[in-house]
């Protein structure tokens, strides 16, 4: 059996806990340990009180949880502050995204840990089951987000979504037909916004036309179409997953905007496909940069942590228990979506977006595990 710890997370702003009392109590009835920091889920609603009833010890630190359990199930990624604290008989499941992130993608080979990335976890059908539950709400968040601050008391033109009689509802411009997009769309038509989906993908947009949503109005992105569209647009949203190359919105396009209208970036790469994209927190969402206010929180799901976090583990614990019950190995070579997660084995990088963003050496991963059968 194997002993499972859920520490609190250390990112700024991060609220959301890897598994909730309910999936606990599951790992329990396996005769499994859970060790769970003290508050772990507390912003999420989740009492230390209610982790006990469910068969968890509470422990006191985040070095207790990792000095003790083998697997260690996190929301976000390994900071700094853990680095020192993985050791070699570590199991670490979480969203890593490593290849934008050199320095913990270090400190996970140099400690020869195995490192399962829920962001990679992929299906026969070429879908993400442990992406699409934080995509939805991240979408859902990020059009919440930017209708209230397009409110003149948050900084913005003073504009209601919805419009009133007589009165133009807001423009809605959204990148990528994707979970995040479409569940952003969804809403914001719900909403009353004249919304735009603009992709690359006909087939994904007939789709939508057609069948999924065809009160949006869709567009092909290139570079003509994306100004024509923001420089009508009171709201734009990126939906777009970053990836080297990709740029959707360059600084020069930023004039075309209207005067201090709202992009919500909800990838929110530094630089990425909106290449005036930095990191902002929940506390300090919006910056301006040409006139243009723009919001970057990485982690929009987490300001509504009791839904998230929920959403989170009951997408996660069936992996979880996998692992746990088999041992990660068996794990990997027993289910086919989970293979695809599995990034770092034992100081071997198995993931080669990352080998390729920082000219690392790649071992193709079931090379990798072939080594410890």
């Amino acid at each position: 059996m194997m002993i499972v710890g859920v520490p609190k997370e250390i990112k700024e702003g991060e609220y959301r806990v890897a598994i909730t009392p309910t999936n606990v109590r599951r790992l329990v009835e396996c005769n499994h340990t859970v060790l769970v920091e003290t508050n772990a889920g507390a912003k999420g609603g989740f009492t230390d009180e209610e982790y006990k009833e469910a068969g968890a010890e509470i422990v006191s630190s985040m070095e207790e949880v990792y000095e003790r359990a083998e697997l260690i199930a996190k929301v976000k990624e390994i900071l700094p502050e853990e680095f020192g604290l993985l050791k070699e008989n570590h199991i670490i499941m979480t969203y890593i995204h490593s290849a934008n992130r050199l320095p913990q993608t270090k400190a996970l080979l140099d400690s020869k840990v195995v490192a399962f990335a829920y962001e990679d976890v992929r299906d026969e059908n070429g879908e993400y089951p442990l992406l699409i539950p934080m995509s939805e709400i991240a979408g859902n968040m990020g059009v919440l987000m930017g209708v209230y601050y397009l409110f003149n008391t948050n900084g913005g033109n003073g504009k209601l979504i919805c419009g009133a009689p007589g009165v133009e509802n807001v423009n809605v411009v959204i990148f990528g037909a994707g979970n995040v997009g479409l569940s952003a769309a969804k809403l914001a038509v719900r909403l009353g916004a004249k919304v735009t989906l603009m992709d690359t993908n006909i087939k994904k947009m007939r789709e939508v036309e057609t069948y999924i949503l065809p009160e949006a109005k869709t567009l092909y992105s290139n570079k003509a179409n994306v100004i024509k569209a923001i420089s009508d647009a009171d709201l734009v949203i990126n939906a777009v997953k970053w990836f080297p190359g990709l740029r959707i919105i360059s600084r020069d396009m930023l004039k075309y905007m209207k005067p201090n209208s709202l992009i919500v970036d909800i990838d929110a790469e530094p630089g990425g496909a909106i290449e005036t994209s930095q990191y902002t927190t929940h506390d300090n969402p919006i910056y301006v940069v040409d006139g243009i206010r723009h919001m970057c929180i990485p982690n929009l799901p987490s300001a509504v942590a009791n839904t998230s976090s929920i959403a989170l583990s009951n997408a996660t614990i069936p992996y979880i228990l996998e692992v746990a019950n088999k041992g990660w190995l068996r794990a990997a070579k027993e289910n086919k979506n989970l293979i695809h997660g599995l990034d770092f084995v034992k100081g071997l990088l198995t993931f080669k977006p990352t080998a390729d963003a920082f000219g690392l050496e790649y071992t193709d991963v079931y090379e990798a595990i072939s080594r410890f059968e």
